[in-house]
């Protein structure tokens, strides 16, 4: 038993509390991580290690003189190098004074560091964000597999339909008389899926012991529940995984395109669902939401949605993928996420799409909750995806992130000199006010937006 699916069971807010907090630890610990590492390898000494900040509740000096702690308030972390005022990298003075006399002591401080070294430290935080992520995703894609070539029946999902003639084994190489495309050509293998003829029962070409035959089977895409995303109207009314629905207002359907039309020709309106649930029949009612999503070609388009994914009426057989191609598919993702979220962004700037697609800390905690729901590798891949969001917020040229001090580094590298002192410090206050800004306003956004 997964024991992620029993979060529901024991206190939703408890959980969910406790989802984002490991989440946030999670990726936190790996950010700092990378500060600390490459500050290490650069020559520059860490006093502190702290996951969390206030009270400390455990810590431990290593030989090295670096305290690693653990405080009480779990909402971040920080490295505090020699030389640092606080944990934003603000210079000590008085420090830094006393270091002027020992060239050594000097250069193994963030300010008396080389270029070169303090810009690595300061990089290596965002680096090791998307380098989590690119691994987390390929560790999962690993361990999951990918769909074998040709289609291959895996395991028969329980439908409300029989699925005649179908057996765990088969390879599907033809629907209907017309051949499928091969599933590592994602271009015409989507083209095949979406032009099948709208009808309960479609005749299968399988190849099975080695022979051809062509048997019965239902509708490839069944109005299956594969997959419920948080925050949405499905979660709320309660469909879970494996919920087939059979009848919406009244109309039996077959297909999730059948299902998929009547939620965006609705305009809104309240769904009266039948679901079938192991064997049961469940009525339930949603209403589906206006929601802003990405294009393959760039942009966002608004459509209604219920949220939740579709699925084949089999689980497909899979294989497993190399270590490579398994890294070279967590990149692309990874790439996939940053790419959605730079656009997102500048939409939500230029008025295109709803200021209400971000979310602060309520709506990523509630998230986190229904995530680690759906089981250990949903929060796993969740981890992932907000890891790349952090390292990715962490670049904006704002002061005070770790963006700001690379734009700071930037300019010592053109003008032969830093910032002076007065106005890295006017700067950095604007910062920490841009950044309290925009975290208020997400969390408007969390406590105001439907």
């Amino acid at each position: 038993m997964d024991i992620f699916t029993l979060i529901p069971q024991f206190g939703g807010l408890v959980w969910t509390i406790a989802a984002f907090v490991v989440a946030l630890s999670v990726i936190v610990a790996i950010h700092e991580y990378g500060h600390y590492i490459v500050g290490r390898w650069s020559g520059i000494h860490a006093d502190v290690f702290s996951i969390g900040f206030g009270p400390v509740l455990w810590s431990h000096v290593d030989r090295r003189g670096t305290r690693w702690q653990i405080a009480a308030l779990p909402f971040g972390g920080y490295v505090k190098f020699a030389g640092d005022a606080n944990a934003a990298s603000g210079k000590d003075e008085a420090a830094m004074a006393e270091a002027q006399a020992d060239p050594a002591r000097l250069r193994a401080t963030m300010h008396g560091a080389p270029l070169w070294a303090r810009t690595a430290t300061v990089a290596a935080g965002p680096i090791f964000n998307f380098a989590l992520s690119i691994v987390v995703f390929a560790a999962v894609i690993v361990t999951s597999g990918v769909s074998r070539d040709p289609l291959t029946v895996g395991e028969l999902r329980p439908l409300p339909v029989e699925i005649r003639g179908l057996q765990t084994g088969d390879e599907i190489i033809g629907i209907n008389g017309e051949a499928i495309p091969s599933t590592e050509d994602a271009v015409a293998y989507s083209a095949f899926i979406d032009a099948l003829p709208l009808q309960p029962q479609l005749d299968y070409t399988v190849v099975r012991e080695g022979s051809e035959r062509i048997v019965r089977g239902a509708y490839l895409l069944p109005p299956l529940v594969s997959a419920v995303t948080p925050q949405s109207a499905a979660l709320g009314a309660g469909l879970e995984v494996d919920d087939v629905i059979i009848v919406v207002d009244d109309t039996p359907i077959f297909a999730f395109d059948q299902l998929k039309e009547k939620v965006e020709g609705g305009n809104g309106a309240p769904l009266a669902l039948r679901v079938w649930r192991d064997g049961e029949e469940l009525d339930m009612t949603l209403t589906p939401r206006r929601v802003d999503e990405p294009q393959p070609g760039g942009g966002f388009a608004t459509q209604w949605r219920i949220g939740i994914a579709g699925g084949l009426a089999f689980e497909p057989a899979t294989e497993t993928p190399g270590v490579g191609a398994a890294l070279a598919s967590g990149a692309r993702q990874t790439v996939r996420i940053i790419e959605g979220s730079l656009s997102g962004l500048a939409h939500m700037i230029t008025g295109a799409i709803s200021t209400c697609n971000l979310s602060g800390p309520i709506g990523i905690a509630q998230t986190s909750g229904a995530m680690a729901s759906q089981g250990a590798q949903s929060f796993i891949w969740f981890i992932a995806v907000l890891s790349t969001a952090v390292g990715l917020l962490n670049l904006f040229p704002v002061p005070a992130l770790d963006g700001g001090h690379l734009v700071f580094y930037a300019y010592e590298a053109v003008a032969g000199k830093p910032p002076s002192d007065k106005a890295l410090q006017v700067l950095m206050t604007l910062g920490f006010a841009t950044v309290l800004s925009l975290m208020l306003f997400a969390l408007g956004n969390d406590v105001f937006c439907p």
